[in-house]
């Protein structure tokens, strides 16, 4: 016979299902697999040529660019964390790169020595996909209207 009064004791919930319960976390939206992408952007500023265009184009002349990329990586989001991957790891495999393409003359760069957003965006990926699993995109912004959305087919 039950106490009455008394209500049964609950199961004790580890902190991960603990915080789930608290932030609704454990509903059945979230019980199920979700895949999602995330998106770090990177900014800079650097000077090119492209050698390979006839001589009357505008952009055989040394110029320069505020480039933006933008670093896109897919997964399935891990619900004990909520999250598909963390940005920081997106800035750290990208930290170098930064420091060698900002403020600098593209063509100088062994790989870009032909430095169009599309060979651009190759050159990345090849950097950044032994780093990042999960690279989905990259996406680079020569002008506020003009870019290349690269996802690494080559």
């Amino acid at each position: 016979m039950r106490d009455a009064g008394r209500r049964p004791k609950a199961p004790e919930l580890s902190f991960c299902n603990r915080r789930q319960a608290r932030h609704g976390l454990g509903s059945p939206f979230f019980q199920t697999a979700m895949r999602a992408r995330i998106i770090k952007d990177f900014r800079f500023e650097a000077a090119q040529t492209l050698p390979t265009l006839p001589s009357t184009h505008k952009c055989t002349k040394m110029h320069g660019h505020s480039f933006k990329v933008e670093i896109a990586v897919e997964g399935e989001v891990d619900p004990a964390i909520g999250w598909v991957y963390d940005h920081a790891e997106i800035s750290r495999a990208m930290k170098p790169l930064m420091e060698l393409l900002d403020h600098s003359y593209l063509n100088e760069i062994e790989g870009l020595e032909n430095p169009t957003i599309e060979y651009m965006a190759a050159w990345l990926w090849k950097k950044l996909a032994p780093q990042l699993p999960g690279l989905a995109e990259i996406t680079i912004h020569e002008t506020p209207n003009a870019r290349c959305v690269f996802r690494g087919q080559f």
